[in-house]
């Protein structure tokens, strides 16, 4: 929905609401889809929310809820009364419940688990006995699970007595009476079947793709894409079925994880707040530590230069080319970790690869190296009028500098996997920090030697 339907929304609802025409607002209400009223909402004034909340019907309240920020949660659950507080957090599916209560104050979180049934109130512990970033911090309890020896006639009853509380039921999954997962069978298979007497056991694919609970949530999500599934059946040790993963829920995963692998590679603490519900104090704390740590490690540049002050004394021509060569390593590095980072978020790249990194790495380097050197020594001696053995130094410094800056941009971050570190750590800032300092090393040096100085 863009910002100008949004903005005529909220001025409909605003005049409809001081005009005292609720059934038109309901009409209006009952007509969008949770996902396009939600941007809607958080724009209105808090004072307004809920009335206009009591008038959506309950379904879509609860549909309406689990699309708000928390932040409008909290304010909107003040407002409603205890019974108006139940009715949402019963019609609210379970992961939602689980994420609602791990985002609230104590507080908020004592009056919402008060106003739940026990079943609900004890499906929403179990669920938070999960780590956040594990398959069962991200799974619902809530699927629909068949026995082997059910007819299809049974199967089709089943579904229509229990389906509508289920998060899906498009895949079913066939479970014995200890809940052991055995098999799965899709909503088509039981449609089609020609003989309503066969038995659910004939129909299920056996062994299907299945996670335990405690799989990072991460690589659950791409095995969605690699399988082209919309649920993933979640066991715990003895291959009991406790959850499912589905689809939605795993592009909500990803989305997350972009975001933040984004913040880390731009040196800024990860958070799944939307930039403007984020106070000053907030930004500054994410970005200030890195920043500082930064300009710290930076100082090892500016020791490097004083080092080498008589050289640059001696020819101060060298001067002039140090920030296209920290700029041009800072690049190449960039560019290089920017692409194995990708490669093992997706998985196309594995630590074990570190070899085949390094030799496909060093040889387009190379490549790189030669090319912008050659490009360089014309224009430092043809438009810039610099002594040939000056343009030398600097073109020697590009060759070497592209080719360490793309072999440590493909170590670091297969190495951060190896050690357990996010590999998005290992992005631009560092690499930049860390290229500086080597280009002005090998740049010196070349120097040195080539120009014989002292």
């Amino acid at each position: 929905m863009s910002n100008a339907t949004i903005q005529t929304l909220k001025t409909m609802l605003a005049y409809l609401d001081d005009a005292k025409k609720y059934q038109s607002l309901r009409d209006v209400l009952q007509s969008l889809p949770a996902p396009d009223l939600a941007p809607v909402f958080e724009d209105l004034p808090p004072e307004k929310r809920p009335v206009l909340f009591r008038l959506c019907p309950k379904d879509q309240a609860a549909a309406l809820f689990a699309e708000l920020t928390p932040q409008t949660q909290q304010s909107l659950i003040e407002e409603l009364s205890d019974r108006e507080l139940a009715a949402v957090v019963a019609e609210l599916c379970a992961d939602d419940a689980a994420d609602l209560v791990e985002e609230m104050p104590a507080g908020v979180v004592r009056r919402i688990l008060a106003q739940a049934d026990p079943r609900t109130r004890q499906t929403i512990n179990e669920l938070l006995k999960y780590p956040q970033d594990s398959a069962g911090g991200a799974m619902t309890p809530e699927f629909m699970d068949l026995r082997p020896g059910w007819t299809v006639r049974r199967a089709l009853a089943e579904l229509r007595a229990h389906g509508f509380d289920k998060e899906t039921i498009n895949t079913c999954y066939v479970t014995a009476p200890d809940r052991t997962l055995l098999g799965e069978v899709s909503l088509r298979a039981l449609v089609l079947a020609r003989d309503e007497g066969c038995p659910v056991q004939a129909l299920m694919q056996p062994d299907p793709v299945r996670v335990g609970t405690a799989a990072d949530r991460e690589e659950v999500s791409r095995l969605f894409e690699k399988y082209g599934l919309l649920a993933i059946p979640v066991v715990d040790t003895e291959n009991r079925l406790v959850g499912i993963v589905t689809v939605d829920d795993a592009m909500t995963i990803l989305q997350d994880e972009v975001s933040e692998d984004i913040d880390k590679m731009n040196a800024v603490a990860p958070t799944d707040k939307p930039y403007f519900r984020r106070s000053m104090w907030e930004l500054y704390r994410s970005r200030a530590p890195w920043l500082l740590f930064l300009m710290l490690s930076a100082t090892f540049s500016s020791l490097v230069i004083r080092g080498y002050e008589d050289a640059l004394a001696a020819v101060t021509a060298l001067t002039a080319y140090i920030p296209m060569l920290t700029d041009t390593g800072g690049n190449a590095g960039s560019q290089s970790t920017s692409t194995i980072i990708r490669g093992l978020a997706v998985g196309e790249i594995a630590p074990r690869d570190l070899g085949r990194i390094l030799w496909r790495e060093g040889r387009v380097a190379l490549l790189c190296g030669a090319t912008l050197a050659v490009c360089n020594f014309a224009k430092v001696v043809w438009l810039d009028g610099v002594a040939a053995p000056v343009a030398l130094v600097i073109s020697l410094t590009l060759v070497c500098t592209v080719l360490l800056s793309q072999l440590i941009g493909g170590v670091l971050p297969v190495l951060a996997r190896r050690v357990g570190i996010d590999p998005a750590v290992m992005a631009s800032p560092i690499i930049t920090t860390i290229v500086d300092t080597t280009t002005l090393l090998i740049y010196f040096n070349f120097a040195r030697l080539l120009l014989h100085l002292a």
